[in-house]
């Protein structure tokens, strides 16, 4: 390894989209700044094993890099940041609201501003759309459109660490997309915390949350060369009947809707303090796919919630698979210090291992079956990177031949092998198709 390599700067990202996100816009700063010799740890804390496991990765980067300055930032910073800052090996805490600025996330000077910058997120008002060129290594472009969170899960501490609900200026959100597009994305994916709340805290929408539909309409109506526009997760209980007649008549917006769903037992949800119901999702699912009918679907998914019974399972299990969702991340529930849920009587950790290996199943039956409905199909493939690529529908496609990545493929579909696809490497006669 070169000596420049030693030194580059480092981003080791932790948790979700929305870190990877922000990754990038740290790294833009970096290269802006010129800093060699710097690591920065975007840490998450949706679990206390994902804190563990961040302490973990300081250490390793520590041994790795013994000269490296090491940064520490994120939801678990943000969280517990004097924990982080007598790590031996921190350098420097900065807090979620001050991360994406680099006077702050590198310090005015060699030595910082201080051991420890880290606000209280509550009190941010605003979040701004920072501009990236795009995303390293990735075809997939994404683009904040909100954070924080107004709601008050039983199970979740990511309020405190993200604060409340700030939506980013449309303006600034179709700038972002503009520039993504120009340098060559061809699909972007609107991301955030809640990106269904989208509007509610600047007078865009009402209780509903129909902001985050004027968002996707103005996209698409601004940006004519955007060929696909994908959302993140999504929460159940703001999607209205204006969102649905955008998906019926919009074909650039996926058919692929990720649900916030956490379960399907609506006494779970009630505990859970969800504002949705089984029978909600199970509209959305009939809805969706009456208006578009190759609509597919994934779900967040906590097994074993605390005071879950094997009926409340069974229940979530009955449903999910009647819903027939296709991509399903299962979290196998884990205590949270600081969250309601964390003092609530806890499901046995043997049991917790049983339902999620279910849930998953159920969704790898699900998604198996969706694969069967695209084979002998026609279908567009957005190349991810060399021999495999994604439909519109997020199906995984092992394609043959010399496709470049970022490219958009018509592919003949002929069966599917451990989960992925298989492009046919003969011609295809059929017309592009979407499965029903």
């Amino acid at each position: 390894m070169s000596n420049h390599e030693n030194t580059a700067p480092q981003i080791v990202t932790l948790g979700c989209r929305l870190n990877t996100l922000e990754s990038e816009v740290m790294r833009d700063e970096l290269v802006q700044a010129g800093v060699d010799d710097a690591v920065i740890v975007n840490t998450c804390a949706v679990t206390a094993e994902a804190e563990r496991q961040a302490r973990q990765t300081i250490r390793r980067l520590k041994r790795e890099r013994p000269q490296a300055r090491i940064i520490v930032t994120g939801c678990a910073a943000q969280l517990d940041p004097d924990k982080f800052a007598g790590m031996d090996e921190v350098d420097r805490v900065v807090g979620n609201a001050e991360k994406l600025d680099r006077r702050t996330l590198l310090g005015s000077d060699a030595e910082g501003t201080g051991a420890i910058v880290v606000s209280d997120i509550a009190e941010v008002k605003e979040t701004a759309g920072h501009l990236v060129s795009g995303l390293e290594g990735r075809t997939r472009a994404f683009v904040m459109v909100q954070q924080g969170c107004d709601n008050d899960c039983t199970f979740c501490i990511i309020p405190a660490a993200r604060g409340p609900n700030r939506s980013v200026p449309f303006d600034q959100i179709v700038a972002q997309v503009q520039k993504l597009v120009r340098s060559g994305h061809l699909e972007v994916v609107l991301t955030g915390v809640d990106i269904a709340a989208y509007g509610s805290d600047i007078g865009m929408c009402d209780a509903n949350g129909t902001g985050l539909t004027a968002v996707i309409r103005g996209i698409l109506e601004r940006t004519p060369e955007l060929v696909r526009l994908r959302l993140s997760s999504l929460d159940p209980a703001r999607l209205d009947e204006d969102f649905f007649e955008l998906l019926a008549e919009e074909p650039r917006l996926m058919p692929h809707l990720h649900l916030s769903l956490q379960a399907a037992d609506d006494m779970v949800l009630k505990r859970m303090k969800r504002r949705h119901t089984v029978a909600d999702v199970l509209h959305i699912v009939d809805r969706a796919q009456t208006v578009r009918p190759d609509t597919v679907f994934g779900a967040d998914l906590i097994a074993g919630f605390p005071t879950e019974t094997d009926d409340m399972f069974a229940n979530t299990l009955k449903n999910v698979q009647a819903m027939g969702l296709q991509y399903l991340h299962v979290f196998p529930y884990s205590s949270r210090p600081g969250t309601p849920a964390a003092k609530m009587p806890q499901v046995p950790g043997n049991a917790v291992k049983t339902r999620a290996g279910q849930l998953r199943q159920a969704g790898d039956a699900a998604l198996s079956r969706h694969l069967d409905r695209l084979s002998g199909t026609l279908q567009t493939v957005l190349v991810e990177k060399p021999g495999f690529g994604r439909t519109e529908t997020f199906a995984p496609v092992s394609l043959g031949g010399e496709a470049k990545p970022g490219t958009l493929v018509s592919v003949c579909l002929n069966g599917h092998k451990d989960g992925e696809l298989i492009a046919a490497g003969e011609a295809c006669d059929l017309p592009p198709q979407a499965a029903q």
